[in-house]
């Protein structure tokens, strides 16, 4: 049975060195770009690309409608299929503008990839998700052992995602040199620290309490003058695994690696939640977290400009939309206020109000700039 067509393969392989050097997207948006096509191929049984036709992308679509989610057994999400579909779109557009297809695939047929209007706003519709209190995340890391080196330094990875708000893949690239505990700040260096889109900027520690920070500084000294690592090591190194005597691995201390990727964070966060009788949020969430703190702590257009900077945000607009949400209950709370007369309104929250409202007619002016 044919698993591969040489020339598909050629064309596949341009195709993602466009993506990565001209398009400039990362090894894992790639990846999920090879994994959409590698499903059509499977579907036409690895058929010539010059072969295209509208009615294999019909069918591939109703085929993929019917595919099971392989963790949870359930048909395949409505956002699956439309990211799903929009890849192989976008890579039959750019297959017929190539010396080669040009002849043979119609721009027009690549349409046929799109689901209907309905499926695509269930696709992107907005969702309310959980996001962990700051209660919830401080029983969680003061139920966390605190013994051995390594429950030292998983406490630590908890209490330092949420002192700084960085993600998970520049927390597993951050090196000791990158950590400031005198100038309460961490400088994402994009040149060695993975950050999104590889920006580079400083981060200063979140007003999330004096115990949590402490934790943070306990750990960096620990590195440092116990066991008198360098600036160029990893601010949370990877474990170091060994046989033992019953040929069984276990753990032993630390190697002075990172972790290759963020999936060893992701589990660590799982195992202290549930240790914790708690359901299980991953780093990214804290995120969530700050920024409903930033809401309430933030008086000024200053202050929350000064917030969105701290987690590297481009514009005020990105921290509101994307991660602004405003909880229920305190949806609820508001609502219940607004029923009561107010004298005075708070100048600050007209600031912050006008600030919000220019900053919209900004971008939207920015944006029809661009399309005249």
């Amino acid at each position: 049975m044919i698993k591969h067509n040489a020339e598909n393969e050629r064309i596949k392989r341009k195709y993602f060195i466009f993506l990565k050097e001209a398009k400039r997207q990362n090894e894992s948006s790639v990846d999920a770009v090879a994994k959409a096509v590698s499903r059509f191929e499977s579907y036409t049984k690895y058929r010539d690309f010059k072969t295209f036709h509208f009615e294999q992308a019909v069918g591939f679509k109703n085929h993929l409608a019917k595919q099971d989610n392989q963790q949870t057994g359930k048909k395949l999400s409505k956002a699956t299929l439309n990211s799903t579909l929009g890849q192989l779109k976008a890579f039959f557009q750019w297959l017929a503008m190539q010396l080669g297809y040009k002849s043979r695939i119609s721009y027009t047929d690549t349409e046929y990839f799109n689901l209907s209007e309905k499926e695509v706003r269930i696709a992107t519709a907005r969702r309310k998700t959980a996001v962990p209190t700051m209660e919830q995340i401080k029983h969680v890391i003061e139920t966390m052992p605190n013994n051995s080196d390594i429950e030292k330094r998983n406490r630590s990875l908890v209490a330092f995602t949420l002192l700084t708000g960085a993600r998970d893949s520049a927390i597993a690239s951050m090196k000791l040199k990158h950590i400031d505990i005198n100038g309460n700040s961490v400088f994402q260096d994009a040149r060695e620290v993975n950050t999104k889109f590889s920006k580079t900027f400083t981060t200063f520690f979140f007003p999330v309490g004096d115990d949590i920070q402490q934790i943070v500084c306990d750990w960096v000294r620990y590195l440092k003058e116990e066991l008198l690592w360098g600036n160029d090591d990893p601010l949370f190194p990877k474990t170091n695994v060994i046989s033992g005597e019953d040929r069984i691995f276990k753990a032993s201390g630390f190697k002075k690696e990172h972790w290759s990727t963020a999936s060893p964070i992701r589990a660590i966060f799982k195992d202290a939640f549930e240790s914790s009788d708690l359901p299980y949020f991953n780093p990214h969430s804290f995120r969530k977290t700050i920024v409903t703190l930033g809401q309430k702590l933030c008086q000024t257009p200053e202050e929350f400009k000064s917030w969105r900077q701290n987690l590297g945000h481009e514009d005020v607009l990105t921290t509101l939309y994307s991660y602004g949400e405003v909880q229920q209950h305190r949806q609820g709370e508001i609502f219940q206020q607004l029923k009561s007369p107010r004298s005075s309104v708070n100048q600050n929250v007209d600031d912050i109000a006008r600030a919000v409202v220019k900053a919209m007619a900004d971008q939207n002016s920015q944006m029809e700039f661009k399309r005249d």
